[in-house]
């Protein structure tokens, strides 16, 4: 297990939970991003967005949010 913000671009990872208050996991799952979702990562880089693809679907996510979203 570890966060989402350290997996590698080119990645799959599956998610398991999300570390964060109400508030943010349900903006999460109102995206679409509930325990047990599948995600490839896109983009990772320092100086650039954080990108993931769920589905057919991309989402540009914060750091700190990818750092609070728990991936196996």
């Amino acid at each position: 297990m570890m966060p989402l913000s350290m997996v590698a671009a080119g990645k799959k990872v599956k998610l398991l939970t999300v570390n964060a208050g109400r508030g943010l996991k349900a903006r999460l799952a109102n995206m679409g991003l509930v325990p047990g979702v599948e995600l490839e990562v896109i983009s990772n880089s320092r100086r650039g967005p954080f990108i993931v693809a769920m589905k057919e679907t991309r989402l540009l996510l914060g750091r700190g949010m990818a750092h609070k979203i728990e991936v196996e």
